[in-house]
């Protein structure tokens, strides 16, 4: 007597099989673990509107700061802020507009990165992570820093020192920081960084203005950089996708 032969829906699905099952929002590389919510998709549109924008800005950033220093002060930049408050040495008098807009100019994504801190909490740190063990080791650093010293990690956020900014706002988001004292907090923060940018420009003047002339013109080469390895990590991504 011949054991039954299984039939179709008895035999283990393929592994392409199992794949093409998959439903898009389970790619790894996204922050949720679900079918992601209207806030979901919203969130994440205004993430990639500000990534979008940021490398925009720093590939026009050297351009914009040899011919406008002042809109591109405005948009957030301490480059900009510091050859505005060298213009003002000069007798431009455009000084206090700039720095009103500047000190919104460097909060306005804010909001973003704490509403995602809110709905994704940890896997967002974890996709920003990759792969990388030196990005997971500072993320890290960044996490537990914001979680120890909430008012204090949104101070130092302005500083000129190497701090992975979005981390730290989305740690606050999760943490049930409330955006009030988030942009409260940030502003007057903001104030008071930027005015110390813009008396540095006013302090030294014309060496200050060559000093940033100078990193303008270095910024083109960075910017290109910026700009390939954009486009070779864009290929590659969906080289694999495709494999």
């Amino acid at each position: 007597m011949t054991d039954p032969q299984p039939t179709d829906g008895d035999l283990p699905a393929s592994d392409s099989e199992a794949a093409s099952t998959q439903e898009w929002w389970d790619d790894p590389s996204l922050p949720w673990k679900h079918k992601p919510t209207k806030a979901d998709i919203l969130c994440f549109s205004w993430l990639t509107a500000a990534a979008i924008y940021g490398v925009v800005i720093s590939i026009l950033r050297p351009g914009m700061l040899a011919s406008a220093p002042m809109v591109l002060a405005s948009q957030g930049s301490w480059s900009g802020v510091v050859m505005t408050g060298a213009l003002a040495q000069g007798g431009n008098p455009w000084w206090p507009l700039v720095w009103a807009l500047a000190t919104l100019g460097f909060v306005k994504f804010d909001w973003i990165y704490w509403w995602a801190g809110r709905l994704w909490g940890r896997d967002l740190i974890e996709v920003w992570s990759g792969r990388s063990a030196r990005a997971r080791r500072w993320n890290d650093r960044a996490e537990k820093f914001a979680r120890k010293y909430e008012t204090l990690a949104i101070i130092v956020n302005f500083l000129p020192i190497p701090l992975p900014r979005a981390v730290i706002l989305a740690v606050l988001g999760e943490a049930g920081t409330s955006l009030k004292k988030l942009l409260t907090v940030s502003i007057l923060s903001s104030l008071v960084t930027t005015g110390g940018y813009l008396w540095i420009g006013w302090y030294f003047g014309e060496p200050a203005r060559f000093v940033m002339e100078t990193y303008g013109n270095y910024l083109w080469y960075v910017s290109l950089a910026i700009l390939v390895v954009v486009i070779v990590s864009t290929w590659r991504q969906q080289a694999r996708k495709t494999a």
